[in-house]
């Protein structure tokens, strides 16, 4: 018995050692809802029929959109995406980064890349197929940058992606905004859908915008959604984070924590 309350005790304390060697980089736990919260939007994103269904509803409406679009040029027709929880299911890399107590960061964001290993966000790869069939182009517009070109063509290949080339995919150079890019697009094509999980994904009336900002936008562009504009479920990162951190990226984890406890509304 004396053995095993010495054994005890020695494993109490090897994992207290562990836990002090990594104690510095991870998020204390006065900030825990910001990152506890991204862990429970992890889950839903991996395991909640709900979040399939949404994805699977969204890319139903996009087919409907395909199918019924009329031309208005003789230029050929593409769609554009977002890769990103539109296409691509990361959440396995925010969740380690999570469970750890920690965030993104872009060293371990592009070694995840490097892999190519994220799979489809449900109902991507049938509805990208479709639309190839059709003879329609796809186009991939992210803010993945130029170092993740490789594994993100990769990725998009394994998975028997459309369009997986270099001249369809087009990676974030100088600037996050995304309207110069689809403007690259429209020059020589007809945008026919607009898919993205952030709504700077659609146009740059979103690029850093304020959180009332965002909320009139959508309200004035309310019929494009659907329509146009197909919007996919993304509850872990986004612009709508960001906006109201008011795009301070240097702001620490329990700073973040006490943005979203003082806008939460209660009774």
């Amino acid at each position: 018995m004396r053995i095993f309350y010495l054994l005890l005790a020695l494993t109490v304390a090897s994992c207290t050692a562990t836990h002090q060697q990594t104690a510095s980089d991870k998020v204390p736990s006065s900030a825990a809802l910001y990152i506890d919260g991204k862990v429970y939007g992890s889950y839903f994103q991996q395991h909640a029929a709900e979040y399939k269904a949404l994805c699977f509803q969204a890319f139903n409406i996009a087919r409907l959109r395909v199918e019924a679009y009329q031309p208005v040029s003789s230029l050929p027709l593409c769609i554009v995406t977002d890769i990103d929880e539109t296409i691509l299911d990361n959440s396995p890399y925010q969740t380690s980064r999570n469970l750890a107590g920690l965030d993104y960061d872009l060293e371990t964001w592009k070694q995840w890349t490097e892999k190519s290993q994220a799979d489809t966000v449900p109902g991507s790869g049938s509805f990208l197929n479709f639309v190839a069939q059709k003879k329609i182009e796809v186009f991939y517009i992210t803010n993945r940058t130029e170092a993740e070109r490789k594994g993100t063509l990769i990725n998009l290949q394994k998975l028997g992606l459309p369009f997986a080339d270099s001249a369809h995919l087009l990676l974030k150079s100088t600037t996050s905004g995304k309207e110069p890019r689809r403007k690259t697009i429209s020059e020589n094509h007809e945008i026919i859908l607009l898919l993205g999980d952030n709504l700077a994904d659609f146009t740059m009336l979103f690029d850093k915008k304020s959180l009332s900002e965002r909320d009139a936008q959508v309200k004035y562009l309310a019929n494009l959604f659907g329509n146009r504009f197909i919007v996919l479920p993304n509850s872990v990162y986004g612009d709508w984070e960001h906006a109201l951190f008011q795009y301070q990226y240097n702001l620490s984890a329990k700073q973040k924590d006490s943005l979203i406890r003082a806008s939460l509304k209660t009774q």
